[in-house]
């Protein structure tokens, strides 16, 4: 059994992989960072909550002592919500990289990003840059085991206000009940996406796959995450 550590728990997917986390039998400890108090309803032993409202002490406070071997990150805002690209900038890929360091130099084996399917460090579109400039960032860390989720549209439902993105996903809803593959290619569930991040993850940590870069588009997504392989 391993113990994990999460960045990004509150969030939409990040909620579903704290869930995942702490129902999986080979995970024995789960420290999640988050600035307000972390809900545990199934009253979990394995939670361990890592709170505080300044973001720029989480590196610092990682449970280095605990040998964690695995570290997730489902880390981010908004450009709204941040005040501003350069201030998103500052959660989304700053301190991102960061407690990706930090779970470096804590000796993490397996590093898990969530992502987006546009990334791209040479893009012209704030969001994307940022995205594909951290990916980048933590490839060169030199992780054991390197996973980094690509997904599209995240569907499900948001504690923030988005309109447009609400209206997509609407959208999607719709053409969810139809058939599922109207919208696997271009939109996944975010309790999907939880899921296949963990398993990923464990897979990794139960030395079913190589070492590197594992890429996971949306199409692996849903196949990892809806069947439980890639």
């Amino acid at each position: 059994m391993a113990t994990a550590t999460l960045a990004g728990s509150t969030g939409m997917v990040g909620t579903h992989i704290l869930t995942e986390l702490l129902a999986h039998p080979s995970i024995s400890a789960v420290y999640a960072y988050s600035r307000r108090d972390l809900a545990n309803p199934t009253a979990s032993t394995k939670l361990f909550p890592l709170t505080s409202t300044d973001t720029t002490s989480w590196p610092a406070q990682f449970p280095r002592e605990l040998k964690p071997k695995i570290f997730l990150s489902a880390l981010g805002t908004t450009r709204a919500a941040a005040g501003g690209l350069e201030a998103q900038k500052k959660i989304d890929l700053d301190l991102n990289y960061e407690l990706a360091r930090a779970a470096k130099d804590a000796g993490v084996e397996t590093y898990v990003l969530v992502s987006t399917s546009g990334a791209n460090a040479h893009s012209s579109m704030g969001y994307a840059q940022m995205k594909g400039e951290l990916e980048e960032k933590v490839k060169d860390l030199g992780f054991k085991h390197t996973v980094i989720l690509r997904p599209g549209l995240i569907m499900g439902e948001r504690a923030e206000s988005r309109p447009a993105e609400a209206a997509l996903r609407g959208f999607a809803g719709l053409l969810k009940k139809v058939s599922p593959a109207l919208t696997n290619f271009w939109g996944q569930d975010a309790r999907i996406i939880g899921k296949a991040a963990v398993l990923a993850g464990v897979q990794c940590l139960e030395g079913k796959r190589e070492s590197g870069i594992w890429m996971l588009g949306q199409a692996d997504i849903v196949r990892l995450g809806g069947e439980g392989k890639a």
